[in-house]
């Protein structure tokens, strides 16, 4: 049985209740309704901005349509997980695939997809694409394991060099290995590792505080460590550990969200959880921090 205990507002040099700028992720909350309808949702509940994982499944201008009729900003989407046809790229995902980067022999269908996403941005006005790092063979070895590391370094160069002729930003981002079993990349270090390889101004970091709790903790340390350097791109946020909204389970995330605002991060955060039931209903704990911020009044996301 899930609780749902409402956790203290107890923020850092008791500063005012902070109002980061939250974007929904289309991809796991609204999941009561189809795709297109999700758009319309998170809009009457306040969001001005979203995200989704994979959107190929649809043509880039209906897409397009539903950002523009609810004056919905996207700011975030994945890069395909496989496939070199956008019919195969829009099922990779479900067929067990989740990126390509780190994969010899994968090239073509690595760039393949990053220009697909680009020719996506373009369309949805979407300032940052998230590039999957891939799943590592069945007992990679630490030399095999640099060997993908190199591979997706190179991977990244290209793609990044292709991002900035286009005016986007590229992300990677670490995933826990529970969720995510065998996937190359999983520690915040690793991630600003190949920053300092790669040496791409538009190549930043995707930090999923969700997934850094899973397999380092200790998040607030990591937040003053890795936001002043300017090379974080986005945040991500759900409750550990069911994956669920951010006042369930055993993360302080208004201390968190105090802090990042401390800090003067202004970037997005994407809310990608799974609703423990209804996605609205779960927004209770965005409706407090609207009226810790604002007094009273409907629920604000910006």
């Amino acid at each position: 049985m899930l609780l749902r205990v409402p956790i203290p507002l107890v923020f850092p040099d008791h500063e005012p209740c902070p109002m980061p700028r939250f974007a929904a992720n289309l991809s796991l909350m609204y999941a009561e309704l189809p795709f297109l309808e999700r758009f319309a949702a998170a809009a009457r509940d306040g969001f001005t901005a979203v995200e989704c994982q994979f959107p190929y499944a649809f043509e880039a201008s209906a897409l397009a349509a539903q950002l523009a009729a609810h004056d919905l900003q996207l700011v975030l989407f994945n890069a395909p997980a496989g496939g070199t046809q956008r019919s195969a790229m829009a099922e990779a995902w479900a067929q067990g695939l989740r990126g390509t980067a780190a994969l010899p022999g994968h090239e073509a269908e690595f760039r393949a997809g990053v220009l697909q996403a680009l020719e996506y941005a373009e369309v949805l006005h979407c300032p940052r694409i998230h590039v999957m790092s891939g799943i590592a063979p069945p007992g990679c070895a630490e030399a095999e394991r640099a060997v993908l590391l190199q591979q997706l370094a190179s991977n990244l160069r290209w793609a990044a060099a292709q991002a900035a002729q286009c005016g986007r930003e590229l992300l990677i981002e670490p995933i826990n290995p529970r969720d995510m079993p065998g996937y190359v990349l999983n520690r915040q270090a690793q991630a600003h590792a190949l920053l300092d390889a790669v040496q791409a101004p538009n190549l930043k970091v995707q930090m999923d505080l969700y997934h850094c709790q899973i397999v380092e903790g200790d998040l607030s340390t990591k937040l003053r460590q890795y936001l002043p350097t300017g090379r974080v791109g986005h945040i991500q946020i759900a409750g550990v550990p069911e994956r669920h909204e951010p006042d369930l389970g055993e993360l302080n995330y208004p201390y968190l969200f105090a802090l990042i605002d401390a800090l003067g991060w202004d970037g997005w955060i994407g809310c990608e959880y799974r609703p423990a039931g209804d996605t609205s209903q779960g927004l209770g704990w965005l409706r407090r921090m609207g009226e810790c911020q604002h007094g009273s009044g409907p629920p604000c996301a910006t």
